[in-house]
């Protein structure tokens, strides 16, 4: 059989199709780029495997358990055609560059594209940090193999994830509620978010007093604190601990009474310099940017989740303007050392480099990505101003502090000095009192001139000394001394995490990688474990049932140093230590002492449910995770102030806006004495015999009937169906008839609706009749307010008790009029949040053609279809905006005529 023929075409293949237009730019002639669009296989559901397959070992995960764990993979439905051209475009090629992103999961791509596409031209895998031309020149001369161990350890960590959830998921839908789902990762971290609100529910707050006040001298004023008394340090904030025990010794803990009288014996006493202490201040730059690093600067600058941080970030990177986003590494490569110095000294004098570079070393637990620091791209950086026309509003934000940070980190330090004055007077009383202030004066900027690193929110006094001055005093100088007063104050519990704390603590704790923090947050707020409260993280009750069963019964699967242990073993695969399937085989079936997952699961006993979904909050009230969101219930009987009877478990709804840690002892008692009654029978639908109730439910107040079950007799009473072999049919349980429903009017309660207008509630939509083309025409009430509905066509009507009123010749009048859009009167918000902390817009919710939606006059995003508008909060729908932006302008593909053939001319 003749060889094929030469092309000259060489075929390269990367994720996105952002990414192989600029890869394309730099490659020249004879290179055609396509993109994979991501992974083109995954492991299917069990339910999707072939029938011959799913009573064998693959069938309960779609992985072979008894020959070495070995995953069946299955081309997914929404890439089979794409996998069909990647065959056509390699029937042309003499050569295949597989170019996919050079972390494990790149790597396994590019496995799985060798595995499909089946090449019978050389193959080069081609891995680049940055796409620019210097960097894809680089990539071509430093071709190599696809890196078995790398895909090992990818494969590896794809079973160990379904094993995982597949086997432990299930226990949470039987003892806990339907859907819910584990995680080897998201268990883990939503157990950090519930064990930090745990220790601020057992928190108790210590008070403590002190004293400010206001200091003179000739050369300036300065504000002091009070410092000692009597020689003993004044107790802060640090000297107690979460029970509210003070903890240090030999510390003056003030009251009240002791400072306010020690303020007072102060006002007229003799003040004077005890001693002036000052010392050099010096400050580092902080590292180049890692992923963690990234999504927690992004997060505290510029207000934005890790998820939008990481979608932002990949557009920059896929069209070249900075480095691969997903690393553990700060370093920098020398060209980037040497962009950053050279741009530094341009712009800010060469006074402000240091002689030699800077070498940063990796700080996080487990670094082990290959690539360097998030930087700008190239052998020398674009500024911010050189790229603003290029880039959207949160892509040129992003870049200005990857730039800035990039060009600090090779910067000179700050320095200044610090100086502490120590000052004293004795009280009326003839207690001593020493009062202390500091201040840093900054003499040299260094990298402060470019770029300062944001912080978290931490416990404790926060006194700022920095750029305060202090005037110029010595020792035993007089002072005038005003304004002492008296301060009381009262210790905090652990602050919540943000998402940018969290992404830092996982990052300590070496719990997962960078490239999966923003979708393991995410996923876990998608969940419903865990939600946001302004920028703070509050779990949910179910999370804590969720997490309480966990611990329980697989204690180590929810435990840190197991779960960072585990990416320790993982990194040994990638580095060609351990074999993954050996690994695994130890993780599932257990060995010696260690019993296994399976061994774990099949041997649970019983879990009582109940048990896991409750949580005592007094001795007689006990908050409970039921069906429909968590409720407070009280074993102890109750008399109802309305009617006299005496209830035996009165039960309360919890409001969902309340956090677990706001759920005191008192606020249960408040919820259950104010709590509306859970039910009330109206009395009996006089036209089917149904009994009628009015019903408190977790979306408000709301009628419905009765439908009492068939009874064991009525069922065995209906006819008999038999099998065609002859034989009768098991009588069958009747599907369960759904029940007339309606929300009450807002005039209307639970307690002072009547039957009547229950039954009337429950008979809507009222048809009021046809229109003269014989459509109909009905009159509803819906989320905001009534309306008239024709087909497709509705008109709003004024209020609710309209609904009853309105007649068919009024509702044709509405109708005969033209349905008004853009001429009409200016129609109020339905909700409004405020400025967007972004473009420092009014955040409102109008209605639109195809339903609410949120914008800030720029933006615009629909409210997803799950979130009801009475759900919606000011954070969600500040995140959706900037998700939205993060995102980008819809690119919509022009259409254009052909032009019109011209008429061929006759030669003369």
């Amino acid at each position: 059989m003749p060889s094929k023929a030469k092309t000259g075409k060489k075929l390269v293949i990367v994720e996105s199709p952002a990414k192989s237009k600029t890869i394309a730019k730099y490659l020249g002639e004879g290179f055609i780029v396509e993109a994979s669009i991501g992974h083109i296989r995954d492991l299917p559901q069990p339910s999707e495997l072939p029938a011959e397959l799913k009573k064998t070992s693959v069938g309960k995960f779609a992985v072979d358990i008894d020959h070495d764990f070995k995953p069946y993979y299955v081309v997914s439905p929404d890439k089979k055609k794409k996998v069909t051209e990647l065959k056509a475009a390699l029937k042309d090629a003499d050569e295949l560059y597989l170019a996919t992103d050079g972390d494990r999961e790149g790597e396994a791509i590019a496995w799985h594209l060798l595995e499909v596409l089946k090449p019978k031209v050389p193959v080069y895998r081609m891995t680049f940090g940055e796409i620019t031309k210097e960097a894809i020149q680089r990539a071509m001369g430093n071709l190599r193999d696809v890196d078995q161990d790398l895909v090992d350890a990818q494969e590896t960590r794809r079973v160990l994830d379904r094993l995982y959830g597949y086997e432990i998921s299930p226990v949470l839908w039987r003892k806990v509620a339907r859907g819910l789902s584990a995680g080897r990762v998201q268990s883990v971290v939503t157990r950090m978010v519930v064990d930090r609100e745990r220790e601020r529910m057992a928190f108790k707050a210590a008070s403590y007093w002190d004293l400010t006040g206001q200091f003179g001298a000739e050369s300036g004023s300065f504000k002091a604190k009070l410092a000692a008394v009597d020689g003993a340090k004044v107790a802060t904030g640090r000297d107690f601990n979460d029970d509210g025990e003070l903890t240090s010794r030999n510390v003056a803990h003030l009251n009240e009474e002791l400072a306010t009288s020690l303020a007072a014996g102060l006002q007229s006493a003799d003040f004077r310099v005890r001693s002036v202490d000052t010392k050099p201040y010096t400050r580092r730059p902080a590292a180049p940017f890692t992923t963690s690093t990234l999504q927690q600067e992004a997060g505290r600058k510029l207000r934005f989740s890790s998820k939008s941080t990481m979608q932002v970030a990949q557009r920059l990177y896929e069209n070249g303007y900075i480095t691969y986003m997903r690393t553990d590494s700060s370093a920098l490569s020398d060209e980037a050392v040497t962009a950053a110095r050279r741009q530094a000294a341009e712009l800010y004098g060469p006074e402000y480099v240091p002689q030699s570079p800077r070498v940063y070393s990796n700080k996080a637990a487990n670094a082990q990505e290959a690539h360097e620091a998030i930087r700008p791209a190239g052998d020398s950086f674009r500024t911010p101003a050189q790229v603003a026309k290029q880039l959207s509003g949160d892509e040129f934000r992003l870049y200005e502090l990857i730039w800035k940070r990039t060009v600090a980190s090779q910067m000179g330090d700050a320095k200044g000095s610090t100086a502490t004055i120590r000052l004293g007077a004795v009280s009326t009383d003839g207690r001593d009192a020493e009062f202390s202030a500091s201040g840093t004066v900054i003499t040299f900027p260094g990298f402060l001139a470019a770029y300062e690193e944001g912080k978290d929110e931490t416990r404790g006094d926060d006194d700022s000394d920095e750029a305060r001055r202090l005037p110029n005093v010595a020792k035993d100088d007089s002072l005038t001394a005003s304004d002492i007063q008296a301060v009381g104050h009262e210790t905090s519990p652990p602050p919540r995490f943000t998402e940018a704390s969290l992404t830092a603590e996982l990052e300590k704790k070496g719990i997962g990688r960078p490239s999966t923090y923003a979708s393991t947050i995410s996923t876990i707020q998608d969940r419903g474990y865990v939600r946001k409260q302004g920028s703070a993280l509050v779990p949910s009750w179910i999370a804590f049932s969720v997490i309480r069963l966990l611990e329980q019964h697989f204690s180590d699967y929810v435990d840190y140093e197991f779960t960072a242990d585990m990416e320790g073993d993982l990194d040994k695969i990638a580095n060609g230590q351990e074999a993954g399937a050996s690994w695994l085989r130890h993780f599932y079936f257990g060995e010696d002492s260690d019993p296994g997952l399976l061994s774990i699961v099949n041997n649970l006993g019983e879990i009582d449910a109940r048990e896991i979904n409750s949580i005592p909050i007094t001795d007689d009230i006990t908050l409970r995770v039921g069906k429909f969101g968590p409720y407070l219930e009280s074993s102890a009987a109750v008399v109802d102030p309305k009617t006299g009877e005496i209830v035996e478990s009165a039960r309360a709804n919890v409001p969902e806006d309340l956090a677990p840690d706001e759920l005191t002892a008192a606020k249960a008692i408040e919820l259950m004495e104010t709590a509306a009654p859970e039910e009330r029978v109206l009395g009996t639908d006089p036209h089917t015999g149904h009994t009628v109730v009015a019903k408190n439910g977790r979306y408000g107040a709301y009628v419905t009937e009765v439908i009492p079950e068939m009874t064991d007799e009525q069922i065995a009473a209906q006819p008999v169906e038999y099998y065609k072999n002859g034989k009768p049919k098991p009588p069958k349980k009747p599907v369960k008839a759904k029940p007339r429903t309606g929300s009450l009017f807002k005039a209307m309660t639970v307690e002072s609706v009547t039957l009547d207008e229950a039954l009337q509630l429950m008979s809507l939509p009222r048809a009021l009749g046809e229109d003269a083309e014989g459509n109909l025409i009905t009159v509803q009430n819906g989320r905001f307010g009534p309306y008239l509905k024709k087909g497709t066509d509705s008109r709003s009507i004024g209020s609710e008790e309209e609904i009853f009123t309105i007649t068919l010749e009024q509702a044709l009048e509405i109708y005969s009029q033209p349905k008004q859009r853009g001429a009409r009167a200016a129609v109020p918000p339905l909700a409004e949040f405020g400025p967007d902390p972004v473009s420092e817009k009014n955040i409102v919710v109008k209605e639109g053609r195809f339903g609410p939606y949120i914008t800030d006059g720029i933006t615009n995003i629909t409210v997803p279809r799950a979130t009801s508008l009475e759900e919606l909060t000011r954070e969600q729908a500040v995140e959706l905006l900037a998700e939205k932006r993060a995102k980008g302008p819809v690119k919509r593909t022009a259409t254009r005529k052909a032009p019109a053939k011209k008429k061929a001319t006759a030669k003369k």
